[in-house]
C-alpha cells in the first residue's frame, strides 16, 4: 500500500506510519513524505481553517503522487472556546478513489503566556520553546508532551486521531454494501 503524507516533520510522518500499520497490519506500507502547501496561514486559527489546511495538504500530496493509494494531511491549529485557548489537529485521509475521511484530535488547553506570544505572530511550537525552554518541540513531543509532563505526546495524539480517520477505509461497519 502506497501512502503519501503531506509533511516532512518526523512526528507527523511517524504518526502516519504507525496509524496505517495498526489499521492495515497485513499490508506493507510504502510511506512517502512530501512538502506541500496547506493553503492556510502558518498558524491556523479556528476549526474550519485548520481542517481546510489538512484537506488541502492531503489533496496536494495525492496530486504529487497520483499512484498512491492514500494522501494524508495533518494540520495543527488553535481555537478559543468560552475564553480558553486550545490546540488541536485535524487528520484527513483521501483515497485515490476520492473518498475522504477526517478526524479531529482532543483539545489541549494553552497557557496565557503561550497565547500572548501567538498573538504577537509566533507559531505555537516556537511559543512553547520560548516559554518552556525547549528546542524544536514541534518535531518532538509537542505541546502535549510539555503540558502533560510526558503523559501524552504530539505523536501519540496524532496516531490515535489518524487511526480514527482511517476507520471508514477499514471497518466493515462503514461499508454500504
Amino acid at each position: 500500500m502506497k501512502v503519501v503524507v503531506a509533511s516532512q516533520n518526523p512526528v507527523k510522518v511517524n504518526a502516519t506510519l504507525d496509524a496505517f500499520q495498526e489499521q492495515f497490519p497485513a499490508d506493507k506500507i510504502d510511506l512517502i513524505s512530501v512538502d506541500v502547501a496547506s493553503g492556510v496561514s502558518d498558524q491556523p486559527m479556528g476549526d474550519e481553517e485548520t481542517r481546510q489546511g489538512a484537506v488541502t495538504r492531503a489533496q496536494n500530496a495525492l496530486a504529487e503522487h497520483p499512484d498512491a493509494d492514500f494522501g494524508v494531511g495533518l494540520e495543527g491549529g488553535i481555537c478559543d472556546l468560552s475564553g480558553i485557548a486550545y490546540t488541536f489537529a485535524w487528520m484527513v485521509v483521501l483515497s485515490k478513489a476520492g473518498q475522504v475521511s477526517a478526524s479531529r484530535s482532543m483539545l489541549l488547553p494553552l497557557p496565557d503566556k503561550v497565547m500572548s506570544l501567538i498573538g504577537s505572530g509566533i507559531e505555537l511550537g516556537h511559543a512553547i520553546d520560548e516559554v518552556f525552554g525547549t528546542q524544536n518541540i514541534k518535531q518532538k513531543g509537542g505541546a502535549f508532551d510539555v503540558l502533560t509532563n510526558g503523559r501524552m505526546t504530539r505523536q501519540s495524539v496524532y496516531v490515535d486521531t489518524l487511526f480514527c480517520a482511517l476507520l471508514p477505509f477499514r471497518s466493515p461497519a462503514f461499508r454500504t454494501t
